[in-house]
Parts: structure tokens; sequence; C-alpha cells
């Protein structure tokens, strides 16, 4: 068990809220997991029994041991009932008014020394903590999806946390089997804001008419090992989720031209293809459907994937040059956050600095664009033929 009480309250029981709720109470921890609709609660419970199932069936939980974690997680219909807890965890919708109001409401039955936590990720957590009497007590804990199997977990500090908490909680994550990065209270925080280029850049091919969906899946795979091509990865995460997040990425920086949303995303949304989900979104996952073909052209898939490389390894490069977090926990975030074969700047070391300014400068001046702009921080290291690891 982590250096908490044994209580942890969890308010929102759909897929990350359960999730969550599994993860610590195999802690070892009391999990009270609240939620509005009692029916929700009925279904997480199931979903947390047929996971528990499947590590039993597996071998990598005893029968026993899964009939503990199911017993420690508790319903509850009234934010008065987890007020024991030590730690609370926020994965409700995201939207700022609707988490401003439950943080302000739950503030007032927690402990004293309870730990505020909001599982968004994309909103502000210093705007969430200024809902609070207490702002200092929050704090933003953005476990990925997944909660149970993904290990990273971003722990981020606004701008009115206190020191312990931070700490505290990197210590609870690793107590809980993650692997925790520290990040800076930025749009997107890490992940979602270096990532963003993996899917818009891609889209920017695309609408361009560059190469169709399957060819750019096939090309980011083929010569960037990446497990998963941007559209198979929009169409698993839901075209509807990466386009808000998209969105609240490109708002939250002033409209920055490198975060703009994409109007396929858009009309995706619209038109209700939003992935897997759906059974449509870029692919077909209907069973009459018609499988794509991408076109296995070397040189052109040498060119879309170097193109969206230099984009990442630029968002990362200035996130490192902003603050965000250090070079060992981008890299860090990167590949067990979303899987990526590479952390973005050990990748930027390997092809070399200068070679990634090459092909910005050569977007840049094609295009004439703001959205291809070098980071200060690459251009300096570039020139001085530096290296970040």
């Amino acid at each position: 068990m982590s250096n908490l009480n044994s209580i942890v309250a969890i308010a929102g029981s759909g897929a990350m809220g359960a999730g969550i709720a599994q993860v610590a109470s195999m802690a070892g921890h009391t999990v009270m997991l609240y939620d509005t609709n009692g029916e929700v609660i009925e279904k997480a419970l199931v979903g947390i029994a047929s996971s528990l199932e499947k590590l039993v069936a597996k071998g990598k939980l005893a029968e026993r041991a899964a009939l503990d974690i199911r017993q420690r997680i508790i319903p509850a219909s009234s934010l008065s009932e987890p007020q024991g807890a030590s730690l609370f965890i926020e994965a409700i919708v995201e939207k700022l008014a609707v988490k401003s109001q439950l943080f302000a409401a739950v503030e007032e039955v927690l402990i004293e020394d309870a730990i505020l936590a909001s599982n968004t990720s994309s909103l502000s957590i210093t705007a969430i903590a200024s809902s609070c009497k207490k702002p200092e007590r929050v704090i933003g804990l953005h476990f990925f999806n997944p909660a149970v199997l993904m290990p990273l977990v971003e722990v981020i500090t606004a701008l009115q946390t206190n020191a312990i908490s931070p700490t505290k909680c990197l210590d609870v994550m690793r107590a809980w089997g993650k692997v925790p990065v520290l990040a800076k209270d930025t749009p997107g925080f890490i992940v979602n804001r270096v990532a963003r280029p993996f899917y818009g850049e891609s889209l920017r091919i695309l609408e361009e008419g560059i190469a169709d969906i399957a060819t750019i899946d096939w090309a980011l795979k083929t010569f960037g090992n990446f497990r998963m091509g941007p559209f198979e990865l929009m169409d698993l995460i839901g075209n509807d989720v990466n386009y808000a997040v998209t969105e609240t990425v490109w708002s939250q920086m002033y409209f920055d031209p490198r975060y703009k949303p994409s109007l396929v995303q858009k009309k995706m949304t619209e038109a209700k293809r939003l992935g897997r989900k759906s059974g449509r979104g870029y692919y077909d996952y209907r069973e009459e459907a018609i499988l794509l073909e991408p076109v296995k052209d070397e040189v052109l898939g040498n060119v879309i994937f170097i193109r969206v490389l230099s984009m990442l390894i630029n968002e990362a490069v200035d996130a490192l040059y902003l603050g965000v977090a250090t070079k060992e926990e981008l890299d860090l975030a990167m590949t067990k956050g979303v899987n990526y074969p590479k952390g973005l700047l050990k990748w930027a070391d390997e092809i070399g600095l200068n070679t990634v300014l090459d092909h910005l400068n050569h977007l840049n001046q094609e295009y004439g664009e703001d959205r291809y702009r070098p980071s200060v921080l690459l251009r300096k290291m570039a020139d001085k033929k530096e290296k970040f690891f």
C-alpha cells in the first residue's frame, strides 16, 4: 500500500474512473466509487469483475485476491460517503465548469489534508484549483486509457499546488505500479501536447492529397516502427475525443497554428464516424467492409515519415525549452504513454538536430506558415552541434 491512508475516493465510474478504481484497489486501498448514476456504477463493477477474472484465467492473479479487490471497491451515491479519503480523484466529463463545481463541493467533506486530483487530459489544473477554498490541495493525476494496463501517469502541478503533494503523488503512483512523470500545467501537459503533430501533420498530408489514409499509416509503421498509424490510433481513441483534445489545446495556446484542428476531424465527428466504437471512422470496421490497401512506395513513405517525425521532435524540443518537463521525463512520457518506439529527443540525437532543422526550414519556406517554425532551442543546439543526451 502507498503512503496514503486506506481510503481513496473516485468520482466518475466510466472507463477511466473504473480503471483507476481497480488500480487503487489492487494496491490495497478501500475505494469509494462515486457517480450520480447508479446504473453506471453497476456497469463499472461488472467490468472490473470481468477484468479481474481475465487476470485469474491467465494465472496473473489468485482467485481469492481477485475477490478481495472487488470487495474493497464500494459504490457511493453521495459525496459525503467518502469523507475519510486521503486521496480524491475526479474522472468525470471534460468540462471545466462541471469539474470546478465538483471540486468546490467535495473539498467541504474531505479530511483536512486530503489531496484533490483531476484526471483531466487537457484542462487547466490551475483553473480547476481556483474553484476551491484551499487550492493548494489540488493536483493533476492524468492516467492513460486503459488505466489498468497503461503505465504512465502525468503528475501535474497547478500554480497553487503546495510543495508536498507532487512528491507524495509520485510516491503513491510508484506504489501503485505506475510510471509517473512530473509535468508543468500547460495545455495538453506532456503527451497530449507533444503528440499533436502525429495526428495533425498526418491529417494535413491527407488534406493535401499527398497520400491516402492507409499509406500514411503504413509509412509511419514501416519507417518509424510506430505500433499504430495515426488514423488507426485516432479510430481507437475515438475521433470525437481526439478532436476535442485538439480543439482544447489549440484554444488554450491562443490559436497557435501548430495545434490547429483539421476540418477532416470536424467532419468525421459531425458524421458520427467516431472510429471503432461506432463501427466506422477513418477505417470501416463493419463485417462487409473493404480493406484499404496502402501504396507501398518507399520514397513517398520516407517523405511522410520524416515530415511527421520532424514535427514531433520540434514539439518535444519546444516543450523542453518552455520547461514543461525534463528531457528524461519527456522521452519517458512518450514511450510509456503512447508507446512510441523511441523517446523523441533521443531520436533527434540519432538522426541529427541539423537534419530535423533542415526539414522544418524546408517546410517553413515551402508553406510560409508559422506552423513549421523551428523551436528556438532546436536552432541553438543545431548551430552548436549539441545533443540532448
